[in-house]
C-alpha cells in the first residue's frame, strides 16, 4: 500500500503537503494556546470560507477555473478577518465576545451566498469545509510551501519576543518590546496558517490542527519548546496518518486527522489521570 502510495504524483503531493502543515499549524497554535486565544483559528476558518467565494466570483468574472483564486480570496480576507478580529479583541469591550461571534456567524453565511451568485452550490464547498487533501493540485503544493516557509520563517524569527508577550503582555511592555505589532502579527501568522491547512482539514476543522496536538503535548511536557517540539510531531504524524488511513478506506481526510488526534488526547488524558492517581503514585514511590 505504501509503494502505491509513493508511486502516484498526487498522493506524492498529499503527502508533502500533510507534511507541510503539520509542521507549521502546531507552531503557530503553540502561541495561540499560551496567548489564551484558543479559538481563534476557528474564527478566521470562519471567515476564510467569504474569501474562497470572493475568489470563486472573481475567477468567473476573469473567465478562469473556479478554484484557481480561491485560496489567494481565502488568504486575503482571512488576513482582512485577522485584524479585524485583533482589533475587536484590543478594545476589550463588554460586546466582544458577542461581535465577534456575529463576524464569524456573518462569515459562514456570505461564503454560501456568494457561492450561489458564482453560480455553485453549496455541494462545491464541501472540499473548503471538511477538507480535501487527496485532491490537491501543484498550485495548492505551490502556495502551501509558500506560505508554510513564511509562516516558520516570521515566527521563528520573532521566537523570543512572540514568547515573552504570549506568556506575559504587561513585562513585555515594561521590556519595550512592541506588543500592539506582535499580537497584530500573531494574527496575521494565524491567518496565513488557516489559508494553509485550509486544504488539508477545511475551514470548520482548521483549528483542530492548530490547537489539539499543543493540547496533547501540555499534558505530558513541561516546557514551551518541548510542548512546541511534540505538537509538530503529533500534527505531522497525525497528518500521515489521516491521509494513510483514508487511502485504504472512503473517509474524509480531515475528519479522519481530527479524530485520531482527538482519540490520541483522550488516550493521554486518561493516561496522565491514571498516572497521577493516589494508588499509582504510592506504588511509584515504593519502587523508588
Amino acid at each position: 500500500m505504501i509503494a502505491a502510495m509513493l508511486a502516484s504524483p498526487l498522493m506524492l503531493r498529499a503527502l508533502a503537503v500533510a507534511v507541510l502543515v503539520g509542521l507549521s499549524a502546531p507552531v503557530v497554535g503553540t502561541f495561540l494556546v499560551a496567548r489564551g486565544m484558543a479559538l481563534m483559528g476557528d474564527g478566521i476558518g470562519h471567515i476564510a470560507l467569504t474569501g474562497v467565494a470572493l475568489g470563486w466570483l472573481a475567477a468567473g468574472v476573469m473567465g478562469m477555473s473556479a478554484d484557481t483564486l480561491a485560496v489567494p480570496g481565502a488568504i486575503l480576507v482571512s488576513i482582512f478577518g485577522s485584524l479585524l478580529i485583533e482589533t475587536i479583541r484590543a478594545r476589550g469591550r463588554t460586546g466582544a465576545d458577542v461581535a465577534l461571534a456575529i463576524l464569524f456567524y456573518g462569515g459562514i453565511a456570505g461564503g454560501v451566498l456568494l457561492i450561489s451568485a458564482a453560480g455553485g452550490t453549496t455541494t462545491n464547498l464541501t472540499s473548503y469545509l471538511f477538507g480535501s487533501i487527496a485532491t490537491v493540485s501543484k498550485a495548492d503544493l505551490g502556495y502551501t510551501a509558500l506560505l508554510a516557509a513564511l509562516i516558520l520563517g516570521l515566527v521563528f524569527g520573532l521566537a523570543g519576543p512572540l514568547f515573552s508577550m504570549a506568556h506575559d503582555e504587561e513585562f513585555a511592555i515594561a521590556s519595550g518590546l512592541p506588543v500592539r505589532a506582535l499580537n497584530i502579527l500573531l494574527a496575521v501568522v494565524a491567518a496565513l496558517t488557516v489559508s494553509v491547512s485550509m486544504r488539508v482539514v477545511g475551514v470548520l476543522l482548521v483549528s483542530a490542527i492548530m490547537i489539539v496536538p499543543v493540547a496533547i503535548a501540555q499534558l505530558v511536557s513541561p516546557s514551551f519548546s518541548r510542548t512546541m517540539g511534540l505538537a509538530v510531531a503529533l500534527g505531522v504524524g497525525a497528518c500521515l496518518a489521516g491521509l494513510v488511513v483514508t487511502y485504504t478506506i472512503p473517509a474524509s481526510p480531515g475528519a479522519a486527522i481530527v479524530m485520531i488526534l482527538v482519540a490520541l488526547y483522550a488516550l493521554v488524558a486518561l493516561g496522565s489521570l491514571a498516572f497521577r492517581h493516589p494508588r499509582f503514585a504510592r506504588h511509584n514511590r515504593k519502587d523508588r
